[in-house]
């Protein structure tokens, strides 16, 4: 079998449980669901670091955020110490482009390298008339972003030629906020939305940073995070109500596009006969909390902050209705993308392929749990760094409340905390059993899995 094409396509903020693959109680998504139908959905795939700069530098480079120094949104990627996916593949003959949302930094070494072609956002991008930054030069656009992606992506596809392979990653804007629809979609999820069980959540049972977090529903108008935001003179449950409303109704709406424009490629790739040899990758580079907790935005390691879609077809390589639990990892994609090009990967990488996985045919040392990090110490929605590790039944995570300093030094500014859930018996995770005689060994445990994976992927503890 000659090397397959690859098309990669990173959503942002697309919750799984906003995909009807997942389950989605509202929204439909047909053609990210043929994708699930028609090859790979991994049940248990997360983010090592829930935010947009270092989860994409993850995706590109396959190490985590403190092996890169990419631990924030300040934060750039330079090529000159770290090299990507499209870097690796272009060296391996493939035609490559890099399209949409690219969020590591402008000019000189931040620049996208390793593409033939890349035509980015700049930073976050607009929803309408986006500018891009086309091979360095700014250009003007009319039109909805999402489908404008699409359109570039797709010309670039038309360009490409027959006898090589080629590899595109179309980064798209949707669904981040303010998240703003497009015209065609603005009669749709008109009837009242369900509620989520715990967007009243009082965080009783929780550590103080729960109550700290101001990523709340309730408060998204006074960011600016609604393109309608309900009447001024709302408080109080009525607020907490019309922004619920208002919310979910515009983030399915960009997922509509987002689907609709997944399934103009997924046309392309029939008519052109390439579809058989070619792997189509849905993901995110985070999750999102959909009023779970009464809140939106993702950086918490609470489930919905870090569970990302991963959805795959390939016919030639992979047999539909493949579904695994198994935990995969963001960093992983990269090893992955290489074994599945012929490519041998580079040393260094942190993750592994999930070519087993996709194969149906896990090996017997596969990962059992995973280490996250969380950097930005009440940055933007007042959420303290934390770290943690999640097995495939508890979750401990440690609040340190610390930043590190622009020279490195340490700054303590809340008082550090610690929870464990049980996620089979509390899933919602409303119930901290941190210090808890019932689980003093499980905690035992936990602490000593979470030294271990710092001391094996060479990140400094803060406890």
């Amino acid at each position: 079998m000659s090397r397959p094409n690859i098309v990669m396509i990173v959503a942002d903020d697309h919750a799984p449980a906003a995909i009807g693959a997942y389950g989605a109680r509202v929204n439909r998504t047909p053609n990210l669901d043929s994708l699930a139908a028609d090859g790979l959905r991994l049940d248990r795939c997360f983010c090592t670091n829930s935010i947009c700069t270092p989860a994409r530098a993850s995706i590109m480079t396959g190490k985590y955020s403190h092996t890169t120094g990419i631990r924030t949104l300040n934060d750039v990627i330079d090529h000159d110490r770290e090299n990507t996916i499209g870097m690796w593949l272009q060296g391996a003959g493939y035609q490559t482009a890099m399209i949409g949302k690219w969020h590591l930094g402008h000019g000189g070494s931040s620049d996208p390298r390793g593409f033939d072609y890349w035509n980015v956002l700049p930073v976050q991008g607009a929803y309408r008339d986006p500018t891009t930054i086309e091979m360095g030069r700014e250009q003007r656009h009319r039109g909805y972003v999402t489908d404008l992606l699409t359109d570039i992506s797709l010309a670039w596809l038309d360009s490409c030629e027959d006898d090589r392979p080629f590899f595109l990653y179309l980064g798209n804007k949707a669904p981040h906020d303010n998240f703003e629809p497009h015209p065609r979609h603005l009669d749709r999820y008109l009837e009242e939305l369900p509620e989520p069980l715990t967007l009243r959540d009082d965080f009783a049972d929780r550590s103080p940073a729960s109550f700290m977090s101001t990523a709340r529903v309730d408060r998204m108008h006074l960011k600016d995070h609604l393109p309608e935001p309900p009447p001024d003179d709302l408080s109080g449950e009525a607020r907490l109500q019309a922004n619920y409303q208002a919310y979910m109704r515009n983030y399915y709406r960009c997922v509509d596009a987002v689907d609709e424009n997944v399934g103009r490629i997924l046309a392309w790739l029939d008519a052109t006969g390439l579809r058989d040899n070619t792997i189509v990758i849905y993901t995110s580079d985070h999750g999102f909390f959909l009023g779970d907790h009464g809140w939106y935005d993702k950086r918490f390691m609470y489930e919905e902050g870090i569970r990302i879609p991963f959805l795959m077809r390939w016919p030639a390589g992979v047999r539909a209705g493949t579904v695994s639990e198994k935990i995969a990892l963001n960093v992983d994609f990269a090893s992955s993308l290489l074994e599945w090009a012929g490519v041998d990967p580079p040393t260094g990488l942190q993750g592994r392929s999930l070519a087993p996985l996709a194969a149906g045919e896990p090996p017997s040392d596969w990962r059992t749990s995973f280490y996250y990090r969380y950097w930005m110490h009440l940055a933007h929605f007042n959420i303290p760094a934390h770290y943690g590790v999640r097995t495939e039944r508890f979750k401990l995570i440690h609040f340190y409340g610390r930043a590190l300093g622009a020279a490195g030094a340490i700054d303590r500014d809340i008082p550090p905390a610690w929870e464990l859930y049980d996620l089979e018996a509390d899933p919602m995770e409303l119930h901290n059993r941190y210090g808890l005689a019932p689980f003093a060994e499980t905690q035992a445990e936990l602490l000593g899995l979470l030294a271990r994976w710092q001391a094996d992927l060479g990140d400094v503890p803060e406890h």
